[in-house]
Protein backbone atom coordinates (compact mmCIF):
# COMPACT_ATOMS: atom_id res chain seq x y z
CA UNK A 1 0.00 0.00 0.00
CA UNK A 2 1.24 3.47 -0.85
CA UNK A 3 0.04 7.02 -0.34
CA UNK A 4 0.57 10.38 -1.99
CA UNK A 5 0.90 13.11 0.62
CA UNK A 6 1.41 16.86 0.44
CA UNK A 7 3.72 18.86 2.71
CA UNK A 8 5.77 22.01 2.26
CA UNK A 9 4.10 22.69 -1.10
CA UNK A 10 5.40 19.39 -2.55
CA UNK A 11 3.88 15.97 -3.15
CA UNK A 12 5.53 12.67 -2.19
CA UNK A 13 4.62 9.06 -3.02
CA UNK A 14 5.47 7.01 0.07
CA UNK A 15 5.05 3.61 1.65
CA UNK A 16 5.96 2.18 5.05
CA UNK A 17 9.73 2.17 5.64
CA UNK A 18 10.55 5.02 3.25
CA UNK A 19 12.92 7.78 4.40
CA UNK A 20 12.10 11.29 3.17
CA UNK A 21 13.66 14.72 3.26
CA UNK A 22 10.79 17.20 3.61
CA UNK A 23 10.51 20.91 4.33
CA UNK A 24 11.34 21.75 7.94
CA UNK A 25 8.75 20.48 10.44
CA UNK A 26 7.99 21.65 13.97
CA UNK A 27 9.22 18.49 15.68
CA UNK A 28 12.32 17.18 17.45
CA UNK A 29 14.31 14.04 16.67
CA UNK A 30 12.52 10.87 17.82
CA UNK A 31 9.09 12.52 17.82
CA UNK A 32 6.16 11.04 15.89
CA UNK A 33 4.20 13.20 13.48
CA UNK A 34 1.27 12.64 11.16
CA UNK A 35 0.71 14.01 7.67
CA UNK A 36 -3.02 14.62 7.25
CA UNK A 37 -2.98 16.01 3.70
CA UNK A 38 -3.24 12.72 1.81
CA UNK A 39 -4.11 13.13 -1.88
CA UNK A 40 -4.35 9.45 -2.79
CA UNK A 41 -4.21 5.96 -1.35
CA UNK A 42 -2.96 3.18 -3.60
CA UNK A 43 -3.18 -0.61 -3.40
CA UNK A 44 -5.90 -3.16 -4.06
CA UNK A 45 -8.61 -0.49 -3.76
CA UNK A 46 -7.17 2.90 -4.77
CA UNK A 47 -8.83 6.01 -3.35
CA UNK A 48 -8.38 9.50 -4.82
CA UNK A 49 -9.15 12.51 -2.64
CA UNK A 50 -11.08 15.62 -3.55
CA UNK A 51 -8.64 17.13 -2.87
CA UNK A 52 -7.75 15.06 0.25
CA UNK A 53 -8.83 11.59 1.35
CA UNK A 54 -11.18 11.95 4.33
CA UNK A 55 -9.81 10.36 7.51
CA UNK A 56 -6.55 9.21 5.91
CA UNK A 57 -3.10 9.98 7.29
CA UNK A 58 0.55 9.06 7.03
CA UNK A 59 2.50 8.60 10.27
CA UNK A 60 6.24 9.12 10.43
CA UNK A 61 9.09 9.35 12.93
CA UNK A 62 11.43 12.33 12.84
CA UNK A 63 15.04 11.16 12.48
CA UNK A 64 16.79 14.55 12.60
CA UNK A 65 16.73 18.18 11.47
CA UNK A 66 19.19 18.67 8.59
CA UNK A 67 20.21 21.16 5.92
CA UNK A 68 20.11 20.62 2.18
CA UNK A 69 22.97 21.06 -0.26
CA UNK A 70 24.34 24.56 -0.63
CA UNK A 71 22.94 26.52 -3.55
CA UNK A 72 25.04 29.35 -4.96
CA UNK A 73 23.38 32.37 -6.52
CA UNK A 74 25.71 34.57 -8.58
CA UNK A 75 24.60 37.92 -10.00
CA UNK A 76 26.74 40.00 -12.34
CA UNK A 77 25.80 43.34 -13.85
CA UNK A 78 28.09 44.17 -16.74
CA UNK A 79 26.84 47.51 -17.97
CA UNK A 80 26.96 50.73 -15.95
CA UNK A 81 27.28 49.03 -12.58
CA UNK A 82 29.93 46.35 -13.21
CA UNK A 83 29.05 44.68 -9.90
CA UNK A 84 29.10 41.09 -8.70
CA UNK A 85 27.30 39.42 -5.84
CA UNK A 86 27.45 35.84 -4.60
CA UNK A 87 24.91 34.47 -2.12
CA UNK A 88 24.80 30.96 -0.68
CA UNK A 89 21.75 29.19 0.75
CA UNK A 90 21.14 25.87 2.51
CA UNK A 91 17.49 24.93 2.88
CA UNK A 92 16.43 23.63 6.30
CA UNK A 93 14.92 20.15 6.01
CA UNK A 94 13.58 17.38 8.23
CA UNK A 95 14.54 13.74 7.75
CA UNK A 96 11.58 11.44 8.50
CA UNK A 97 10.89 7.70 8.29
CA UNK A 98 7.40 6.60 7.25
CA UNK A 99 6.05 4.14 9.83
CA UNK A 100 2.38 3.63 8.95
CA UNK A 101 -0.31 4.58 6.43
CA UNK A 102 -3.85 4.94 7.76
CA UNK A 103 -6.79 4.71 5.36
CA UNK A 104 -9.22 5.89 8.05
CA UNK A 105 -9.33 7.12 11.64
CA UNK A 106 -6.30 9.37 11.33
CA UNK A 107 -8.20 12.28 12.85
CA UNK A 108 -8.60 10.28 16.10
CA UNK A 109 -5.06 8.90 16.33
CA UNK A 110 -3.90 11.59 18.76
CA UNK A 111 -0.52 11.98 17.04
CA UNK A 112 0.82 15.50 16.49
CA UNK A 113 0.11 16.92 13.04
CA UNK A 114 3.15 17.66 10.88
CA UNK A 115 3.39 21.43 10.48
CA UNK A 116 6.14 23.56 8.99
CA UNK A 117 6.67 26.21 11.67
CA UNK A 118 9.63 26.70 14.06
CA UNK A 119 10.90 23.54 15.84
CA UNK A 120 9.47 22.82 19.27
CA UNK A 121 12.80 23.59 20.94
CA UNK A 122 13.05 27.06 19.43
CA UNK A 123 11.06 29.89 20.95
CA UNK A 124 9.57 32.56 18.73
CA UNK A 125 11.41 35.89 18.97
CA UNK A 126 9.88 38.09 21.65
CA UNK A 127 8.17 41.24 20.46
CA UNK A 128 9.88 44.50 21.25
CA UNK A 129 8.54 46.17 24.34
CA UNK A 130 8.16 49.95 24.17
CA UNK A 131 10.14 52.09 26.55
CA UNK A 132 8.47 52.73 29.90
CA UNK A 133 8.21 56.47 29.37
CA UNK A 134 6.75 56.05 25.90
CA UNK A 135 4.19 53.51 27.14
CA UNK A 136 3.24 55.77 30.04
CA UNK A 137 2.74 58.75 27.75
CA UNK A 138 0.64 56.64 25.39
CA UNK A 139 -1.50 55.32 28.23
CA UNK A 140 -2.08 58.74 29.76
CA UNK A 141 -2.94 60.45 26.48
CA UNK A 142 -6.71 61.08 26.42
CA UNK A 143 -8.56 58.96 23.87
CA UNK A 144 -10.80 60.63 21.30
CA UNK A 145 -13.99 59.25 19.81
CA UNK A 146 -12.60 59.64 16.30
CA UNK A 147 -9.12 60.30 14.93
CA UNK A 148 -8.33 63.73 13.48
CA UNK A 149 -6.18 64.56 10.47
CA UNK A 150 -3.03 65.78 12.22
CA UNK A 151 -1.52 66.89 8.90
CA UNK A 152 -3.76 69.98 9.16
CA UNK A 153 -1.25 71.33 11.67
CA UNK A 154 1.42 73.55 10.12
CA UNK A 155 4.71 71.65 10.00
CA UNK A 156 3.15 68.20 10.46
CA UNK A 157 3.53 65.97 7.41
CA UNK A 158 2.34 62.39 6.88
CA UNK A 159 5.50 60.94 8.47
CA UNK A 160 5.20 63.09 11.61
CA UNK A 161 1.47 62.33 11.83
CA UNK A 162 2.19 58.60 11.72
CA UNK A 163 4.78 58.92 14.50
CA UNK A 164 2.28 60.85 16.60
CA UNK A 165 -0.31 58.11 16.02
CA UNK A 166 2.24 55.47 17.05
CA UNK A 167 2.71 57.41 20.29
CA UNK A 168 -1.06 57.24 20.92
CA UNK A 169 -1.89 60.79 19.78
CA UNK A 170 -4.64 60.56 17.17
CA UNK A 171 -6.67 63.71 17.76
CA UNK A 172 -6.23 67.45 18.28
CA UNK A 173 -7.67 67.13 21.81
CA UNK A 174 -5.09 64.47 22.73
CA UNK A 175 -2.24 66.65 21.44
CA UNK A 176 -3.58 69.77 23.19
CA UNK A 177 -3.85 67.93 26.53
CA UNK A 178 -0.20 66.81 26.63
CA UNK A 179 1.86 68.03 29.56
CA UNK A 180 5.54 69.00 29.33
CA UNK A 181 6.53 65.67 30.92
CA UNK A 182 4.48 63.68 28.40
CA UNK A 183 5.94 65.66 25.51
CA UNK A 184 9.46 64.95 26.77
CA UNK A 185 8.63 61.23 27.08
CA UNK A 186 7.71 60.91 23.39
CA UNK A 187 10.87 59.77 21.63
CA UNK A 188 9.42 58.92 18.20
CA UNK A 189 8.94 62.56 17.18
CA UNK A 190 9.81 65.97 18.62
CA UNK A 191 6.53 67.70 19.48
CA UNK A 192 6.81 71.43 18.82
CA UNK A 193 5.02 74.00 21.05
CA UNK A 194 3.29 75.56 18.03
CA UNK A 195 1.70 72.18 17.24
CA UNK A 196 0.14 72.12 20.70
CA UNK A 197 -1.16 75.68 20.34
CA UNK A 198 -2.68 74.94 16.92
CA UNK A 199 -4.21 71.72 18.28
CA UNK A 200 -5.91 73.66 21.09
CA UNK A 201 -7.54 75.99 18.55
CA UNK A 202 -8.62 73.16 16.27
CA UNK A 203 -9.95 71.11 19.19
CA UNK A 204 -12.37 73.93 20.03
CA UNK A 205 -13.91 73.48 16.61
Amino acid sequence: MFAVLKTGGKQYKVQAGDILRVEKLAADAGEKVQFNDVLMLGGDAPVVGAPFVEGAGVQAEVIEQIKGDKVIKFVKRRRKHSSKRTVGHRQKLTLVKITDILSSGADKSGIKAATGSAPAGEAAPAAKKPAAKKAEAKAEAPAAAAADDLTKLNGVGPAAAKKLNDAGIESFAALAALSDEQIAAIDTVKVKPEWVEQAKELAKG
